[in-house]
């Protein structure tokens, strides 16, 4: 990444503008997230990509699948409990035999 030397003007409420060439830079748009890092006596900018999922039922997917994928093994099944958690959030009734209707990109 080229070197960048922009500077950003402080308001009253502690708030900065990151300037374009730094917002372009880090690939980030309005509504993206980024986190500060003071590191000896350095600011460090980085774009936040990796949230972690905050539903529930997802994060225990995701952790099945993790395990799964470390273990080299590979799920054949998913638990019932899991299945269950997962549809009852869904807050309709689904049928998991029904052929799925329009394009599906993996």
């Amino acid at each position: 990444m080229p070197a960048i030397h922009e500077v950003a003007t402080l308001t009253s409420k502690g708030q900065i503008t990151l300037p374009k060439p730094i917002r372009q830079a880090l690939g980030v748009d309005a509504g993206g997230k980024v986190a500060f890092d003071l590191k000896g006596g350095r600011v460090i900018v980085t774009r936040v990509t990796d949230e972690p999922h905050q539903d529930p039922a997802i994060g225990s997917f995701l952790a099945l699948l993790e395990k799964d994928i470390q273990s080299g093994r590979h799920i054949t099944a998913m638990p019932d409990e899991l299945a269950r958690s997962m549809l009852a959030r869904l807050g309709k009734q689904v049928d998991l035999n029904e052929d799925i209707q329009g394009d599906v990109a993996l």
